[in-house]
Formats: C-alpha cells, structure tokens, sequence
C-alpha cells in the first residue's frame, strides 16, 4: 500500500499520525511512506528521522497524497482537502462521526472509505487501536499539572521548620481513562484524592490506586453502555448528583472534571452557586470543556476567574504533549492499518472483522446509517431443515 502521512492543518495541532517508528514498521510490511515535509516537527520529528526509517519525503499535501492508497492524519479533513483525497482511497482519522454529517457525506460522495478513530470497538482485541483512551491518558495526566500549576497551594504534605503544610484536597469526577490517570497523577504528587463516577463498577479501580470513591446512589445500577461509556442521566438523575457531590466539591482544593456522553452536549455537574461556595484560590479544571463543559462557569480554551476560583477550560490537551501523544496515536493507528493490509503490502479490507466494521463510517458510496449500520457481508442463510428433508 501506499500510505500518505500529511501535515496537520488545525490551528494548535502539534500531533502526527505516523512517528519514524511506526513508519519503519509499516515500511518493513512492504508498503511505501510519504511525508509530507515538516509533518512531525513540532512532535519531535524532523524529516531526516523518517527518512532513516524508510519514508520518502514530499514537499507540500498534494504531492504527499497523489495516488495515495490511505491517508492518515490527526484532525478531520477540510473540504477542500476531501476533495483532494484520491478517490477510493482510505482515510483514517477523528471525524466526529456522531455529529459532523457535512464532513461525512463530503467522504461518501468522494467514495472514500474512511475509518473513525473515534469508533474504534471498546472491545480487548481493539485495546490497542483505541486512540481514545491512550489520548484521554495524556489528557487526566496534563490536567493535573495544569491544576497544580494554577493553584496557590502545594498538593503534597511538607514538613518545615517553619511548620507544616497540609496537602491539598483533589476530587476528580469521572473515573474513565482520564479520570483514573488524573487520580492517579495527582496521589504521586502527593494530594488527598477523591473519585466518582456513575458506574458503580469502577470503585475498586479508583480505591487501588490509593483514593477514595466518593458513594452516591443515583438508584440506578445500569449506568454503563455496552462500550463502556457511562450512560446519559435522567434529569431526576443528574439533579440529585448535582446536589449529592455539591458538598465534596465546595470542600475541595482542586477539582477535575472529566464526564462525557459521546455524541451528547456535556453533562454540567457543577452549577454556579456551587463555584459561589468553594473557597478562593481553588482551580477547576474542565476537561469536557470542548463538548460544553461540566462546570456553568466553564468557557473552552479559557481561564475564567469566578469570585477567586479559577475554572479552566482546556482545549485539545494531547496536542500540548505532542511527542509522546503522537507516539500513543500512531501507534494506535498503525495497529489498525496492519488490519488492512494483506501480504506483500497489498490493501485487503475484510469487513467481516468486527473492529474494521465498527470503525467504518463510509465506504463504496455509503454511509454506514445507509448500510443498516453495518459494512460487513450479510451472514448467509441459514437452511431450511425442514425443506432440506423433505
């Protein structure tokens, strides 16, 4: 295959979707890279690296992707650059498949056969094509350093000659892959840790890694997807979670929020009068600040100071980590490609394969919601026994 590694165009995108590593891997499979000229710069890569590993280099996007077999990147495409995606190509990036239908349908009339890296089946097979959870781990690391950066405290206990320092309080809220690393981070700092999350399930995760669950019955025991996302809330739900978590929130120093619905607005859990009762000087970090934020106060890509608590809204958190993001995300994407390559190189997509399928959002002229939601073959027909015996 000939695979095209082109540069980001996102303002503020510093990841690449190939790192020399993942190249050399791909070059040994018999496929031919090309990069496009200053794609991993700002990741740490400078031509000369892909270069060693096998990549040949082109000057500008065009070039990179003429007669490309797929193309890989980071963000979703413009329009203008579908337009110039060859046609039957594969294109595998974020593609916001649950709420972008212009970018979508851009992809099926140009007969593209593009793979979300958003849907990725949350399946163990798929455990290391999932670019979701290896970004969300960059995410809950950063948003603690962020938190300990902003905050007037220390987060660990100190002893000193002129006293002693108490650690400070961290309450993270979602204990999915961000939040599990965002409590973990801030226990080797050396913070009083508290988690929750809706799915009960996840209690002993954030217990071993030496915090407290934060209990509070939402009188559901089914609050997780068969993907494992949590669930949306009734608005009875979120009301009485609102007003139970209310009171570990105005006693915390720091708070990280981190709860998301896929394809949903943000759940806001935090409400004004609530950051009214905190005490000045305590941080918010809001890490569903893309998708409306978790906190009334929040404004994405901003830092908002609301009666002397900083609510910070980061945005695009993995691309401030750009090396080791870029390493997680091609590695992820890699691993998905090796599904579609048969021997010698060759493209071989074999729907049939519930994690090609499930990735898939357009292909052959379609999209996948005119596929009856699926690309893979019809299972044949089971026979007619009784017929056949007749």
């Amino acid at each position: 295959m000939r695979i095209a590694v082109p540069r980001e165009t996102a303002a503020g995108e510093n990841r690449v979707a190939a790192t020399p590593e993942t190249v050399q891997k791909l070059v040994k499979s018999g496929n031919d890279v090309f990069v496009q000229s200053g794609a991993g710069d700002a990741a740490g890569h400078p031509d000369s690296q892909y270069t060693d590993a096998g990549a040949q280099i082109k000057a500008d996007a065009v070039a990179t992707i003429d007669g490309a077999d797929a193309v890989v990147r980071v963000g979703k495409p413009t329009a203008e650059e579908v337009s110039a995606l060859p046609e039957g190509s594969i294109f595998i990036g974020y593609l916001d498949p649950l709420t972008d239908e212009t970018t979508a349908q851009a992809l099926t009339a140009r007969r593209v056969t593009a793979f979300a890296m958003e849907s990725i089946p949350r399946i163990t097979r798929a455990q290391s094509m999932d670019s979701l959870s290896s970004q969300a781990t960059v995410s809950g690391y950063k948003a603690v350093l962020i938190a300990a950066t902003e905050s007037p405290k220390f987060l660990p206990m100190l002893t000193t000659a002129a006293g002693t320092v108490r650690p400070a309080k961290l309450f993270v809220i979602g204990a999915g892959v961000a939040g599990l690393q965002a409590v973990a981070t801030a226990r080797r700092l050396g913070a009083i840790v508290s988690g929750f999350d809706v799915r009960p399930a996840v209690k002993e995760q954030v217990e071993s890694l030496g915090a407290k669950f934060v209990e509070i019955d939402l009188g559901t025991d089914d609050a997780e997807t068969a993907g494992g996302y949590a669930k949306e809330l009734t608005d009875e739900q979120k009301k009485l979670q609102t007003e139970l978590m209310s009171k570990t929130v105005i006693e915390s120093d720091i708070v990280i929020t981190t709860a998301a619905v896929p394809g949903r607005k943000a759940p806001e859990l935090i409400p004004v009068d609530v950051v009214d009762q905190m005490a000045p000087g305590s941080v918010i970090v809001d890490l569903a600040a893309e998708t409306g934020g978790n906190c009334a106060v929040t404004q994405v890509g901003e830092i908002v100071v609301h009666n002397g608590v900083k609510v910070i809204g980061p945005a695009n958190l993995p691309s401030s980590m750009p090396l080791h993001a870029s390493q997680l995300y091609a590695k992820n994407v890699s691993n998905l490609l090796e599904l579609m390559i048969g021997e010698g190189g060759a493209k071989n997509i074999d729907f049939s394969d519930e994690i090609l399928d499930g990735a898939c959002l357009t292909h052959d002229g379609k999209l996948k919601a005119d596929a009856g939601g699926s690309f893979a073959p019809p299972a044949p027909a089971e026979p007619d026994t009784e017929k056949a015996g007749e």
